[in-house]
């Protein structure tokens, strides 16, 4: 019986590819447990179906069967490609992780996509949009604070800054985890993969935490959402801010603020971090605060080499 409608929901795609059900049952299976089974992060779940899909759009459209793809096919689709190299070497990762967890599941006896090389694509300099360090506290006085609204807002911003957190860590966070320990106050985050991360709060974060849970009195909620969106009369409801929420609120307090970049919910992780870095902060603090696995991804957000003084200039003595 091939999975049910549910099943298939679950793993984000709306019918299974033809060149998976022509495969068998135990093939439609194991594609399905590959997406509800081995990948938990829902964001990476939604990329790796939409890059699967494709694949298996363009295989059937070729006539392919899953038993005929190899290496010269793959190589075909991945040189065909019309996405950016960013998307291609994606789209290539999904379709090698999907053929290695058939071949533990003895579905295909190899991996076609194991050989194929990507595109080059080498990233020095990340492109998030960052604030200078007085924008950005432009931007934090700029929002009224008569209003559980607006305490909220900068309570939210306020912690992305000082923490570099991730919007979708900062989404997450039930009142339990702004807690005390000893005498200094502290956040905990929990980032991609399952992994709690902590930070310590910040004397700005601090506050303006602080002056949110006062005025909206769900200190004792702990186990109750953060950053809660609000109704149409403007209250706080139960229900977690989404990173859709989070992104109109930070356009909208940008325009209020008369900041006339575009920015987004990375720019916090990113002003934080190049205004870290400018303060003489390290590198390799910045990438435990931030959480990251490598120096690399931190050093993206760096902003602190992107201008180039006269002074600088000066030195070219001819």
């Amino acid at each position: 019986m091939i999975p049910q409608s549910r099943q298939i929901a679950r793993a984000g795609l709306e019918r299974l590819p033809a060149v998976i059900t022509h495969a068998g049952e135990k093939a439609a299976w194991r594609f399905v447990e590959f997406f509800t089974a081995n990948i938990r992060n829902k964001n990476t779940r939604a990329a790796y179906a939409h890059a699967v899909v494709e694949f298996f759009n363009w295989c059937e459209s070729g006539g392919l069967e899953l038993s005929q793809l190899t290496p010269v096919a793959i190589a075909a689709y991945i040189e065909g490609h019309p996405g950016q190299p960013p998307t291609v070497k994606q789209h290539l990762a999904a379709i090698r992780m999907l053929f290695d967890y058939l071949v533990l599941g003895q579905i295909v006896p190899m991996n076609p996509a194991s050989s194929v090389r990507g595109p080059k694509h080498v990233v020095k300099r990340g492109k998030t949009p960052v604030l200078k360090a007085d924008q950005a506290r432009q931007l934090l006085d700029s929002i009224e604070t008569e209003s559980i609204v607006g305490l909220r807002d900068r309570a939210l911003l306020g912690l992305m800054c000082y923490t570099f957190a991730r919007v979708s860590a900062a989404v997450h966070m039930c009142v339990e985890d702004y807690y005390q320990n000893g005498k200094r106050w502290w956040f905990r985050l929990h980032e991609k993969g399952g992994k709690r991360h902590e930070v310590p709060a910040h004397h700005n974060a601090q506050d303006y935490m602080d002056a949110y849970l006062e005025a909206t009195g769900i200190w004792e909620e702990k186990k109750g959402p953060l950053f809660r969106s609000v109704d149409r009369h403007r209250r706080l409801t139960l229900k977690p801010m989404t990173r859709v929420d989070v992104w109109r609120m930070i356009r909208r307090r940008a325009r209020g603020a008369g900041i006339g970049e575009i920015i987004g919910c990375h720019t916090f992780r990113a002003t934080g971090i190049t205004a870290y870095l400018e303060n003489g902060g390290t590198i390799e603090n910045a990438q435990a605060i931030a959480a990251h696995e490598s120096p690399r991804t931190t050093k993206l957000y760096d902003r602190t080499s992107d201008e180039i003084t006269l002074d600088e200039v000066e030195r070219i003595a001819i």
